[in-house]
């Protein structure tokens, strides 16, 4: 099972003056996790392969999303999805609900040492800076 090692540096030939903060590799263990979260694994590459024959290409990072939520231990499915179709009418309970998943979600797939591992493209880039301010203020 392949496993996202973050802010590790078990080598001779590594330098680094910051801990390897930010620094992730990718391990790979045959034997490592239960049967259920193999499976898990497994399902989410079929899940990549699925959508890369449909013409898509990004991984959607979710070996790392699985493994950092679990890691975290952040419940990131205890707050009710928030909708809005275009006739609706947008209100405060509405907003600050749907701003409260989005700080969870940035939380619960933050590292260890405080950078958000993935393949950030375009505005996504941005986006976690923002939410790790407001963590404080919302939850």
């Amino acid at each position: 099972m392949w496993k996202l090692k973050i802010a590790e540096g078990n080598d001779p030939y590594l330098f680094s003056t910051n801990n390897f903060v930010g620094r992730q590799t990718w391990e790979f263990d045959p034997d490592a996790g239960t049967p259920e979260e193999r499976q898990e694994v497994e399902n989410a590459r079929q899940y990549f392969l699925n959508r890369q024959k449909e013409g898509f290409q990004a991984s959607n990072d979710l070996l790392m999303r699985i493994q950092l939520i679990k890691e975290n231990q952040i419940d990131v499915l205890s707050l009710p999805p928030t909708r809005f179709r275009e006739e609706d009418e947008v209100n405060y309970e509405a907003v600050t609900t749907a701003v409260k998943k989005a700080v969870r979600y940035n939380r619960a797939i933050q590292a260890k040492d405080g950078h958000w591992p993935a393949e950030h493209a375009g505005p996504l880039f941005f986006t976690p800076p923002l939410f790790h301010g407001l963590r404080n203020h919302m939850l």
